[in-house]
């Protein structure tokens, strides 16, 4: 049975490295992807010789995509059997504290890159159909958006609707169509600072507002389990978790909370 090969965007840190790690223990090929060269060589060291290749990739640029999934494939031998549409930024506080500049760049990144990645991805995926995947890192903010989080929540309920309808759209072809929907995860991100205007990280953040940081080899591991199971969404993490019951189940209560700056659910 030929090896089978993962194209890995937002692969120099992060949920990127760690994802490319955990399938390359699983045997697979990496294709790592990223603007971030030194970073990606990196990553490619912590994986076995031979066993992944480096594409400079900004998932901006439509005609970009198409160049370096053939570049994978063929570093590969030929076939791209997973896609996996990671790369994205973080921004956060008040909508009318973030710049014209700042929401475009995350529009373009987080939601846009997303959607050129899925339309390049999919020759390669319904050519190694059944059982391709094209896997997407939403967010716990695509499952119900909290005050400060208003243009990634935008972002990421977009990648979410975009998961759903191809999830739909290429069942015919075969190509198994999934999200991951981490909450706060132990990367680099989480040491920048939300938006220009201010001057306390994400990090800082989190832990004042009592929340928990998810160790990232939780998010491999659920990516690896989304690739290999039926679950259309994964949630990552016990933030993540209690705003979809909530947000099912008691979605009153949930908004009440928001209004009021509260935790969602308690602890």
């Amino acid at each position: 049975m030929p090896r089978k090969t993962i194209f890995i965007t937002g692969g120099a840190s992060g949920i990127g490295r760690a994802v490319a790690q955990r399938f390359a223990q699983g045997g697979w090929f990496v294709g790592l992807a990223d603007i971030d060269e030194a970073g990606m060589a990196g990553t490619a060291a912590l994986l076995p010789v031979g066993q992944s290749s480096c594409h400079t990739l900004d998932v901006r640029n439509r005609a970009a995509w198409d160049a370096a999934l053939a570049d994978c494939a063929k570093a590969a031998g030929g076939q791209i059997d997973v896609v996996f549409n990671n790369a994205g930024i973080p921004i956060g506080g008040a909508l009318i504290d973030v710049t014209p500049e700042e929401i475009e760049r995350t529009l373009d990144i987080n939601l846009k890159g997303v959607i050129f990645g899925a339309q390049a991805a999919h020759p390669w995926l319904k050519a190694s159909a059944p059982g391709s995947c094209l896997l997407n890192t939403a967010s716990a903010a695509g499952i119900y958006g909290s005050p400060g989080t208003s243009v990634y929540a935008a972002t990421k309920f977009g990648v979410r609707a975009l998961t759903e309808s191809l999830d739909g759209e290429w069942a015919e072809d075969g190509i198994k169509v999934r999200s991951l929907m981490p909450a706060f995860i132990e990367t680099p991100l989480l040491d920048h600072a939300p938006n220009r205007a201010s001057n306390e990280d994400i990090r800082t953040r989190v832990r004042g507002a009592g929340l928990e940081i998810t160790p990232v080899g939780d998010v491999a591991e659920a990516a690896w389990a989304a690739v290999h199971g039926e679950k259309l969404h994964t949630f990552v993490g016990k933030t993540a978790r209690r705003l979809a019951f909530a947000s099912r189940w008691m979605p009153g209560v949930l908004r009440k909370q928001m209004r009021k700056g509260q935790r969602p659910m308690g602890k």
